[in-house]
């Protein structure tokens, strides 16, 4: 039925059966040929509904879509805000791009991602770009998971990114350890004896520390119950100098975590970091020596005292082997051992094959078996 007008209305309306069900609208529209089109879309978008054609929503600007990134990030990383702090600290440097924050999601290409490194790199370090890139691409992916863009760009990170591969002397460790103040200096023991992280050293709860061994093993164990990964989730060896300190704390502890503030409180990994450097500069060492450090030096000693890649990924509760590998580095004489090992299980194998055969194809001494074998 064409458009119409009703006694004492200005506007054109439309009617029209669909399914077996009338729909009856008013434009709004004193115009008669707007009125018509308004009809012919509205039984458009019917007939798309019908034949599963959705019409999708328009596509946000990453302005507009970074408001529900965070959203997203606060509901699954609730309970570490340092990783929420760090998503939003990386996506408020990508919203001062003008060109990138104005764009739609869908325009966001490889280009568009090239020229932001550019003007980035004048300004900062290659990891701090690849920070802001490793954000920009999770913000894209999560776009595609929700459908809201059908593809997510290439990013590529920039070479040359500087890391930290501070490791501690024995000799540096027994001065660092002198110097450093409490709860430090017990943190620090803790992390260089179990490759702790300073995140989950300060989570620790009393329920998590067993100092005496369980069943037929020689050392007690604390329990790492969450992490920064799904394997962060471990059960760690006590040394007898963790046990100590342990077992010191413990005494005078009013507080359900092991290391806790003047409240009861988890401290603040920034409050390690601000006890450290000060030390850090008394002692006059390198600024690469951080707190994770201790960390690092505990899997460099693992990996120098020829322990393998898939222990260490177990200790440190790296979420791949890739990451634990770099701490082998396994040298000649242990290469030649490993072939050393080849050639006597090949050797052992070859003597008792010739064993057998002799056993069985004539009668032989209990001698000459006995050399055989």
């Amino acid at each position: 039925m064409a458009v119409y007008k009703q006694q004492e209305s200005k506007f054109w309306w439309y009617k029209f059966t669909w399914n077996g069900e009338s729909i009856r609208r008013s434009t709004k529209q004193t115009n008669k040929r707007v009125a018509e089109q308004m009809e012919a879309a509205h039984k458009t978008s019917l007939a798309k509904g019908e034949v599963g054609i959705v019409q999708k929503a328009p596509v946000p600007t990453f302005e507009r879509f970074s408001e529900r990134f965070m959203e997203a990030i606060f509901v699954r990383c609730a309970e570490k805000p340092r990783t929420v702090a760090f998503y939003r600290e990386k996506l408020n440097r990508l919203l001062e791009y003008p060109k990138l924050a104005r764009a739609t999601l869908d325009a966001i290409d490889e280009a568009l991602i090239e020229e932001y490194v550019k003007e980035r790199r004048k300004q900062v370090a290659p990891a701090t770009v690849n920070r802001q890139l490793a954000t920009l691409r999770r913000a894209l992916r999560l776009a595609h998971e929700w459908k809201v863009i059908d593809r997510v760009p290439r990013i590529r990170l920039l070479p040359g990114e500087r890391t930290r591969e501070f490791v501690l002397t024995r000799e540096v460790e027994a001065k660092y350890l002198e110097a450093v103040p409490e709860p430090l200096a017990d943190i620090a023991i803790l992390m260089l004896d179990t490759g702790l992280r300073d995140g989950e050293a300060l989570a620790l709860k009393w329920t998590d520390v067993h100092m005496q061994p369980a069943g037929g093993a020689k050392f007690g164990y604390l329990q790492v119950q969450k992490g920064k990964s799904a394997k962060a989730r471990r059960t760690l060896s006590l040394t007898a100098r963790a046990v100590s300190i342990l077992t010191a704390r413990l005494k005078t502890s009013a507080s359900e975590f092991v290391f806790c503030g003047k409240l009861g409180k988890p401290i603040l990994v920034t409050s390690l970091d601000h006890q450290h450097a000060k030390v850090r500069e008394s002692l006059k060492l390198p600024a690469d020596f951080v707190v994770h450090s201790l960390r690092h030096t505990m899997l460099t000693r693992l990996g120098l005292l020829g322990v393998d890649a898939f222990t260490i990924m177990k200790i440190a509760g790296h979420s791949s082997i890739t990451v634990s590998q770099r701490y082998v580095h396994p040298s000649p004489e242990s290469v030649e051992r490993a072939f050393e090992k080849l050639e006597e299980s090949r050797q052992g194998v070859a003597r008792i094959g010739v064993g057998i055969e002799l056993g069985i194809g004539e009668k032989v001494s209990d001698q000459k078996i006995a050399l055989s074998c």
